[in-house]
């Protein structure tokens, strides 16, 4: 293993996700990202099934909803800018998105995300990582007593809000509202769990208070110290832990192509 940063991922070397991972290398390799939250393999050379089976020593994958973006496998998704007849082959197309954890407006976010690079623009399309556990611990302790038992909403709402923070809920956005920090089940860490990108509002408190309270949280989280810029190549393929990592994605050429494979594995309701 290669750490990746000082604030969290690690790089692990000299395995090939073709071939079958035996018990002991599965256990090692749940164990560094317990560790780590990020774990990263280069140059692999997967096909869909590949990538699935890697996903399973984690846990269930869950099936893809939006069918015009899965080509193969049911579990597995296309993240990509791409286009044929006018229409994108793949989810989340263009440009930047602000810091998110995937799936928090449901009642049972994924566990995980997995993502494998086909083709990269040259420059940009970046995925930046942050550690919601340092975040929590290295908040005050005025701060932790305000949010400790209290719970956020978090609503889906990409397509008109992936760059531009709304505090409002657009009428029938899915939505659901979770502990503002949670306690990772396999760790027994807390982390913040809230976002900018769908954390709307801090139930129990007035607007302006909830607003400014999220603020703070959002700029304290996205502090350079706690976060990893991951420069992809092709033929990467990494994977988080959405219950202890933000990510987001710098802004690329639309110019330029970009084809990504997703896999999510299903979680547990956080508490």
């Amino acid at each position: 293993m290669r750490p990746l940063s000082p604030a969290l991922g690690a790089e692990i070397v000299g395995v090939d996700l073709r071939d079958a991972i035996g018990d002991a290398l599965a256990k090692a390799m749940l164990d560094a990202w317990h560790q780590h939250l990020v774990i990263l393999l280069r140059g692999q050379q997967l096909t869909e099934d590949d990538q699935v089976r890697f996903a399973e020593r984690f846990g269930p994958p869950a099936k893809i909803h939006t069918k015009q973006f899965v080509r193969s496998h049911p579990a597995v998704m296309l993240i990509s800018n791409v286009r044929e007849n006018g229409q994108p082959i793949g989810a989340l197309p263009d440009g930047e998105m602000q810091f998110h954890t995937d799936q928090c407006h449901q009642e049972i976010p994924a566990k995980a995300s997995m993502l494998y690079a086909i083709e990269v623009p040259s420059v940009g399309g970046n995925t930046l990582f942050a550690n919601a556990y340092l975040a929590y611990e290295m908040l005050p302790a005025d701060i932790k007593r305000r949010v400790d038992g209290r719970k956020a909403l978090n609503a889906y709402d990409y397509d008109t809000a992936a760059t531009i923070r709304k505090a409002d809920v657009p009428a029938g956005a899915p939505c659901y509202a979770h502990p503002v920090v949670r306690t990772h089940p396999a760790t027994g860490r807390k982390a913040l769990y809230v976002n900018r990108l769908m954390t709307r509002r801090i139930e129990g408190l007035d607007p302006q208070e909830s607003e400014e309270l999220l603020t703070l949280l959002f700029d304290h989280q996205e502090q350079p110290q706690f976060i990893y810029e991951h420069v992809w190549r092709p033929g990467d393929i990494l994977m988080w832990d959405n219950r202890c990592t933000l990510h987001a994605r710098t802004d690329f050429s639309a110019g330029e192509r970009r084809l990504m494979r997703r896999v999510t594995i299903l979680g547990e309701k956080p508490v």
